[in-house]
């Protein structure tokens, strides 16, 4: 796996990844940035959000529920130090559609501790928590 990041900006970047999609980095306007763009930090709970959302659509399907959308939260708490790295991640999933809440906190439950290859390269420094909720008509 190999990604490109090139320089648009000051403190702006271009990632290609592969078959060339792209997603725009920056940083806050304080530092040189225009804020066009996620910091560094957000990525990391894009990483990990997202990483554990192809999880629960795949384990829920494999359940035959009927999943119409899936919003994920993700909350990060840093350090108050440099580097600030992140201490606590609290992910919130939220589904929506005919999906037995027991079996979405299940399938939380399956990728956060089994599944998801962020939440595995995290764990041993970040405490990642979770909690669900389906919501109803």
């Amino acid at each position: 796996m190999e990604i490109q990041l090139k320089r648009t900006g000051n403190m702006k970047f271009e990632a290609v990844g592969a078959n060339d999609n792209t997603a725009t980095v920056d940083g806050p306007v304080k530092s040189g940035g225009t804020e066009e763009g996620l910091r560094p930090m957000e990525t990391m709970l894009v990483a990990l959000a997202s990483c554990s959302a192809m999880d629960i659509v795949h384990i829920l399907n494999k359940q035959r529920q009927e999943l119409d959308d899936l919003q994920i939260t993700a909350k990060g708490v840093r350090a108050d130090a440099i580097p600030a790295v992140f201490t606590d991640i609290a992910l919130h999933y939220e589904a929506s559609g005919n999906v037995d809440p027991e079996k979405l906190k299940r399938a939380a439950q399956l990728s956060v501790e089994n599944y998801c290859s962020v939440a595995a390269m995290l764990k041993d420094s970040v405490k990642v928590t979770y909690t669900t909720s389906v919501k109803t008509g």
